[in-house]
């Protein structure tokens, strides 16, 4: 389900190296839409989930999401939506079974 309005449009001049090949958080955040993710949130809570689409200001929206508290699997969800002030990173992950 495709409930997304806003696009990647991160601007940045720092330029990261990733597994060799450099790129921009744009371009690496631009590459992971529809893989699953790990989204740390400032509290510690971890969200996994597939990264549907997010924005410059890193709202993001995940399907199929999964919250984890110390570790812990909590609850599951459907959709979720995510304000970006509260993020602390995102990183692609495999997807637990």
């Amino acid at each position: 389900m495709q409930l997304c309005w806003f696009s990647v449009t991160i601007k940045s001049s720092s330029v990261y190296n990733t597994m060799s090949r450099k790129q921009t958080p744009s371009e690496f955040l631009k590459k992971i839409i529809g893989r699953p993710v790990v989204v740390k949130l400032n509290s510690g809570v971890d969200y996994r989930g597939v990264l549907a689409c997010l924005d410059g200001y890193m709202n993001i929206a995940l399907e199929q999401t999964e919250e984890y508290v110390n570790g812990q699997l909590k609850n599951k969800y459907g959709d979720a939506f995510i304000r970006g002030n509260n993020v602390l990173y995102i990183s692609t992950t495999k997807r637990r079974v």
